[in-house]
């Protein structure tokens, strides 16, 4: 009698297993399914605009990775892009200076409500005096007005005397009561970091993000970008055609701001750090810290292809967050000359994207807002049909 049941035992427990399988199996199916079609949207609207070159990663959970290089890196005699062709992440950087600091706050080297006059003493003689804090640098709320001296970043003034020049700007309101998107001030956060720990920004990404994460292709400035021929060159519009430009410096002035390079193999493991899978490196209070919603974004509820989703939105440390369709994510775009990039964080959902072009192209809102649409209308069909299965 015994063995009868043990034996009834064995078949159910094979039954549940053979039928967990083969649920597994199907919901892969249907996630590469999902992919498939994306892609090819993806890739037909690029050839329609005739978009150079892109890097593409969608990652879902630690185990499903899709990485993807599409085009060239340059219209005449370029290299076909491909998984390890670095781009310019342009303002995506801010979520890199963002990350960082979260985790050197949290190890103690300083505190995010520090006054920055603490370490750079010339904010004491200004208007801010010590009211001006760290987190504020982070959030765009230094109370500044918008993009202050990023035409001087443009120019040939080297990033120090901009500094010198943004000490005499009067702040329009109070630090932490207005909203003003920033360069220049942003990437101050590099000599609190270097005043506070005694090395430099370029050495805590370099050996502290990029190493640790294995981020193989991924670096800060100009030389590191042309270090060999697989990188992708700028393109901008004229005349009806894109045109390949110079490769520019003046944005790598500001290293925090805007002066990352990755390729698509660099941003699948960016967006599994920001998942929380690499808590080593990455720590779930310090994913916490980052996208804390210090600052309000009014003007992002009115953002044209989103204004019908957004209900929220907010500025955390270095990365917004918001509320699109009642779930949070956590993004940021950059856009520098030649160049476009999107990053997205569904963490509810275990979901990262990541896109970045060699063009300047407004597509680049089409194809992410595509994205998100397609990937929640996916993730909530999928769970609507697991409670059906569950309430049989």
């Amino acid at each position: 009698m015994k063995s009868l049941v043990s034996l009834i035992n064995s078949f159910f427990l094979v039954t549940i297993l053979v039928l967990f399988q083969s649920q597994v199996y199907a919901s892969d199916q249907q996630w590469q399914k999902f992919i498939n079609d994306y892609t090819r949207h993806l890739e037909h609207k690029l050839k329609s605009k005739g978009i150079p070159g892109a890097a593409l990663s969608i990652v879902n959970g630690f185990d499903d990775t899709h990485i993807q290089g599409f085009g060239v890196t340059k219209l005449s005699k370029g290299l076909a892009v491909n998984v390890h062709t670095r781009f310019r992440l342009a303002s995506v950087s801010k979520t890199f200076a963002g990350s960082l600091s979260a985790k050197l706050a949290n190890e103690g080297k300083f505190s995010l409500d520090d006054p920055v006059s603490k370490f750079i003493p010339a904010f004491a003689n200004t208007d801010y005096k010590n009211n001006l804090k760290v987190f504020h640098l982070l959030s765009h709320s230094s109370g500044l007005v918008p993009n202050a001296y990023d035409n001087l970043i443009e120019s040939r003034m080297n990033y120090p005397d901009i500094v010198q020049k943004l000490l005499s700007v009067k702040p329009i309101c109070q630090p932490g009561q207005c909203y003003g998107y920033q360069n220049v001030m942003f990437s101050l956060i590099a000599e609190v970091i270097k005043s506070s720990t005694k090395l430099d920004y370029s050495r805590w990404m370099n050996e502290f993000i990029f190493s640790p994460l294995s981020m193989n292709d991924a670096s800060l400035g100009y030389t590191a970008m042309v270090t060999d021929d697989n990188y992708a060159h700028p393109h901008v519009r004229g005349r009806k055609r894109w045109h390949t430009a110079k490769l520019k410096k003046n944005y790598y002035k500001v290293l925090p701001a805007a002066g990352v390079n990755a390729s698509a193999s660099d941003m699948a493991i960016w967006l599994k750090a920001q998942l929380g899978y690499y808590p080593t490196v990455l720590s779930s209070n310090e994913l916490a810290s980052q996208t804390r919603p210090y600052t309000h974004t009014k003007k992002e509820l009115r953002r044209r292809v989103w204004k019908k989703h957004l209900t929220k939105a907010y500025y955390g440390l270095g990365w917004r967050v918001y509320d699109y369709d009642n779930e949070t994510l956590y993004y940021h775009s950059g856009w520098v000359q030649g160049y476009r990039s999107d990053l997205v964080v569904i963490p509810h959902l275990n979901i990262g994207f990541s896109l970045i072009l060699n063009a300047e192209t407004g597509i680049i809102n089409e194809l992410t807002t595509e994205f998100i649409d397609r990937v929640l209308l996916f993730k909530r069909s999928q769970q609507l049909t697991m409670y059906k299965e569950k309430g049989k």
